[in-house]
């Protein structure tokens, strides 16, 4: 009994961290309705500047909690400073491109972090005063976590209170009902904003300042803490503190004993939580039944027509690149072959988002699923590379159409979150069965045969493959599949009184989008030679999310010239600096400010203007 009463005070303690964090989410999206990827980084630097100040000041109480305060502060300082200078500049652009602009601040505090404090493990400090333990029915219990379970109640206590009994706290409800009402009555949004911004970020960082004393500090714990952030705010209903104060403490108690009864798939239990949450409570626990602003624009409306000239452009690309290598070198060959299996994986995340209007955060699932496949069938069953190819798509589709009869039943960022429950559900299951998948180890040997190993021919093995994949993709968008996806996305109700199932074309989307997604993966196990469960994890996904925006939403060539853009970038500047990641984000937000279009829309515009 003793034992069991402590792990569920340890599930409360870690329940106050993610309340911490979560509640800054929460506040974020409620007023500004930014999906804020850089969250997490503001919490990783809440712990590396509360590490450097309580290095210096910490051995007294009034050092310690005062070097916290100090570095939530500056935390919340970065954060109004991204508003000020990057958000600022969004708010009339689509939704997604302000989660592309966070995601590119992630990259670059992921690399100005390392530079200041370098790549190891840092430990900190106990709290003075707090180091020792007390006995809970005759089992010890640090007097830290104690301290830290008392504060999740404190601090959801005087956000109630800083909302409801002060005049910020009602402008900022106001502006969270109605933010064109709000400015309307004189309220200057760009500040209100900014007070937001650097709340949130503040409580980001008090909660990355506060586990110094229990964990280490390093440059991982930006994504790790992101994802469960965003299972708790979407878990609790987004925009409501109360939910995201019980959507901690389920999950922290979840964690807690789901190590105890379910120790093979602790991984799993929280997304697939969240997944049950979602499919019966479309909202959260406590969210409101309320239209979410979709996280793409009309504005940006995907072609209407197939353009002229198209064929003769696609027909010269395809002989450039079949003749490329007769003059490219191996590195040059293998650069290639990843850059156009990346292009049918942007593809294929297109045609959800370009035409159907829904963005996914788990796409890399249905990568990872066909490199599963196709790799666990030459490894179990010593299938030949073509049986594995086509296993890969079939693989991938039908876990596409599984997981998609549940996520295109909800939409808007509900949609989004569904899928990447689903997704980590399956990065999950992949990385903890290590007697099937090989666990985090992944699986190696995946290599073509004889016939198919040199470089030039799987090259154009893939080529050849993709590109009719990519022909098939492009005629479907201009099918009367294709136009009934854009009514749908354009106006479902609409769509619907003139006879378009839009649930069903939306569904059998998700299964396509998922099975050319898969024939990519099967096609990067070969010519990788291995898969490993990074294949199908967050970063993967938000990497395809960049590719299309990057390249622009509004042709079905934009995915194709920004993957092209995105892998030839990340493949140039990793060989030449170690600071990849800050090179990388420096260009994402350069992109974002100038050229929100995309490559082919500044492109189409340059044209246009000429």
């Amino acid at each position: 009994m003793s034992f069991l009463l402590v792990q569920a005070l340890s599930g409360l303690a870690t329940a106050a961290t993610l309340f911490l964090v979560s509640s800054g989410l929460t506040i974020v999206f409620g007023v500004t309705r930014i999906v804020n990827f850089a969250h997490g980084s503001f919490y990783m630097l809440g712990a590396y500047l509360g590490w450097s100040l309580i290095e210096r000041f910490g051995t007294t109480p009034a050092g310690f909690w005062g070097s916290v305060a100090a570095a939530a502060l500056g935390a919340g300082a970065l954060g109004a400073a991204m508003e000020a200078g990057l958000l600022r500049r969004l708010y009339r652009s689509p939704e997604l491109f302000q989660l592309l602009g966070t995601f590119g601040v992630v990259l670059v505090l992921q690399d100005v972090t390392s530079w200041i404090w370098g790549a190891e493990d840092l430990l900190g400090r106990r709290a003075p005063g707090l180091k020792g333990s007390v006995d809970i029915l005759g089992q010890p219990f640090p007097l830290y976590d104690l301290m830290l379970i008392g504060l999740g109640p404190l601090v959801l206590g005087m956000l109630w209170l800083l909302f409801n009994r002060t005049r910020w706290g009602t402008l900022v409800r106001a502006a969270t009902q109605d933010r064109g009402m709000t400015a309307a009555l004189g309220v200057d949004p760009a500040r209100l904003f900014t007070g937001v911004l650097f709340l949130g970020s503040a409580l980001a960082g008090l909660g990355g300042a506060l586990q110094v004393p229990r964990e280490a500090v390093n440059l991982h714990m930006d994504m790790a803490i992101v994802v469960e952030a965003f299972v708790v705010v979407v878990v609790g209903g987004m925009g409501s503190l109360t939910g995201a104060f019980l959507a901690s403490l389920l999950i922290g108690q979840l964690q807690a004993f789901g190590i105890l009864i379910f120790p093979q798939i602790t991984l799993v239990l929280v997304f697939l939580f969240m997944a049950v949450v979602l499919v019966l409570r479309p909202h959260g626990l406590m969210g409101r039944a309320e239209e979410i602003p979709p996280t793409t624009a009309a504005s940006l409306a995907p072609p209407l027509s197939a353009g002229a000239g198209v064929g003769l452009w696609a027909a010269l690309l395809l002989a450039g690149l079949a003749l490329a290598p007769l003059a490219a070198g191996d590195y040059a060959l293998i650069v290639l072959t990843e850059m156009i299996i990346l292009a049918l994986m942007a593809a294929s995340l297109h045609l959800l988002i370009g035409l159907g209007g829904l963005v996914s955060f788990g796409h890399a699932a249905w990568f990872g699923l066909g490199a599963y496949g196709a790799a666990l069938l030459v490894k179990h069953l010593g299938a030949p590379m073509p049986l594995a190819l086509a296993a890969a798509p079939l693989v991938a589709g039908v876990g596409a159409l599984v997981a998609g009869w549940f996520c295109v039943r909800r939409s808007g960022l509900y949609f989004a979150m569904l899928t990447l429950a689903f997704a980590q559900i399956v990065w999950s299951v992949t990385f903890q069965w290590y007697g099937f998948t090989g666990g985090d180890n992944g699986i190696v040997g995946v290599w073509p045969p004889p016939w198919a190993a040199g470089k030039a021919v799987y090259y154009w093995l893939t080529l050849a493959l993709c590109a009719g994949a990519l022909a098939l993709l492009r005629r479907a968008a201009f099918a009367p599949f294709g136009y009934a996806l854009r009514a749908g996305r354009d106006s479902a109700l609409r769509a619907e009184s003139v006879g378009i199932d839009v649930r069903r074309h939306q569904w059998f989307a998700f299964a396509l989008a998922g099975s050319a997604a898969g024939l990519a993966g099967g096609l990067y196990a070969f010519s990788k030679g291995s898969v490993f469960p990074t294949l199908m994890a967050v970063p993967a996904s938000v990497d395809a999310l960049v590719m299309v925006l990057m390249g622009g939403l509004q042709t079905v060539s934009g995915p194709l010239a920004g993957a092209a853009a995105f892998h030839l970038l990340e493949a140039e500047v990793m060989r030449v600096t170690d600071w990849w990641r800050l090179a990388l984000g420096l260009v994402i937000v350069a992109l974002v400010l100038l050229f929100p279009k995309g490559i082919v829309g500044f492109l189409a515009d340059l044209r246009r203007r000429g």
